[in-house]
């Protein structure tokens, strides 16, 4: 099963187990976030990826320029461990993680969340790739993906209890659109996948891809 094919049948069987008046704030911002050109403004092939140094859910801090001195870079960016399509994504990476570090590539991931959230995530999928914290989201905003949730969708991410004032260390409204960069060793953004739309997420085969076609 594809990636998409997973990420669809889960949204299927989630949208009936949540009301409809939350459906349609979800809806809304949703469309309001694709209206807003977020998405356009974001990085894209053939800009410079931005530097950056952070912190892993290992307590290491890992920089982009000398994990670049290795090779390849996939760096994708997600919501963070309370979000389920994440999690499918970050799992799905996980199982294609052999064959991305058999092209020569490193695999890193990075959200909002704090290095202890990360560190939950990582032993609970058994994931071999870093997971980095962008507190803030000063990375992401440097990549054009980072974004404030309207104040209606926040509330009912209180209530279904995501805690982001706690897991996001105090920036609970600011999270960064999901995207994945392949980034080749001189730090040009190669390939690039971003979404204003949580429930999608790049499909790992087109990465492969994106790797393969590297010079």
């Amino acid at each position: 099963m594809t990636l998409d094919a997973e990420l669809r049948a889960f949204y299927e069987a989630r949208q009936q187990q949540i009301p409809a008046e939350i459906r349609e704030i979800m809806r809304r911002a949703g469309q309001e976030l694709a209206d807003s050109g977020q998405a356009d403004r974001a990085l894209t092939a053939g800009a410079q990826a931005p530097l950056f140094s952070l912190p892993s859910a290992t307590g290491q801090t890992l920089a982009l320029d000398d994990l670049l001195a290795h090779g390849p870079v996939v760096l994708t960016f997600y919501r963070g461990a309370w979000c389920p399509y994440c999690n499918i994504a970050l799992h799905s990476l996980q199982q294609h993680h052999d064959a991305i570090t058999a092209r020569g590539a490193c695999l890193v991931a990075v959200s909002p969340q704090i290095p202890d959230e990360s560190l939950t995530l990582t032993e609970k999928h058994n994931l071999a790739f870093d997971v980095l914290s962008d507190l803030g989201s000063d990375t992401a905003k440097q990549y054009g993906l980072a974004f404030d949730l309207p104040g209606d969708l926040a509330a009912v991410y209180d209530k279904l209890g995501f805690d982001l004032q706690r897991v996001n260390d105090g920036h609970s409204r600011t999270l960064p659109l999901p995207a994945t960069y392949v980034i080749d060793r001189t730090g040009i953004i190669r390939w690039a996948f971003v979404t204003t739309d949580y429930t999608t997420r790049a499909e790992p085969t087109d990465i492969l891809a994106a790797l393969d076609a590297l010079d």
